[in-house]
């Protein structure tokens, strides 16, 4: 593969789980698979929830783009950003200066609180309605992940998306 490619979306939209059965079906177009919110907390020992409740989340943030960096610094592969990954300041630069390029996942807030169902692990969806929270982070995101070279309509099954993602994959990295 001649460059990375980053899946981008709202909590929900299938980030990790489409871009692992991507690589499956890509078999050794893409070697390999990241998924950055694992890599924080295969680095830091800790879950995700108890970083942004012992550190605050601008220490998830340095964290993610740590991780991201590194990721980034690998042989070209499918990596799943965090949520809000693509909204940090200068992330969504770095990441095109690599020669990245984006893939947004999108799916509506009514889809994407349906699929996390009861997950209490994401501290920025915590209190209140979840499509509710889902819906003011998509108004607040969209214009960034407006910015992707290409968009999945990733309301569809695992596999279907999955066969898009390896879609873009195969013709965007040839």
């Amino acid at each position: 593969m001649k460059r990375h490619l980053i899946l981008v979306g709202l909590p929900g939209s299938g980030k990790t789980t489409v871009g692992r059965r991507a690589v499956e079906l890509l078999s050794s177009d893409f070697a390999d698979f990241t998924d950055i919110d694992e890599a924080v907390e295969s680095e830091t020992g800790q879950s995700i929830s108890r970083i942004f409740a012992e550190s605050g989340e601008a220490e998830f943030r340095r964290l993610e783009r740590g991780a991201m960096d590194h990721a980034l610094e690998q042989p070209p592969h499918l990596i799943a950003a965090g949520a809000g990954w693509i909204a940090q300041p200068g992330n969504l630069e770095a990441a095109r200066a690599s020669g990245a390029g984006i893939v947004y996942l999108k799916v509506s807030a009514t889809v994407a609180a349906a699929r996390l169902g009861d997950d209490a692990t994401r501290p920025l969806l915590a209190g209140g309605d979840r499509a509710t929270r889902l819906q003011a982070l998509l108004a607040e995101r969209a214009d960034w992940y407006g910015k992707a070279e290409h968009t999945v309509d990733a309301e569809a099954g695992v596999e279907e998306v999955a066969a898009k993602v390896a879609e873009v994959a195969s013709g965007d990295a040839g």
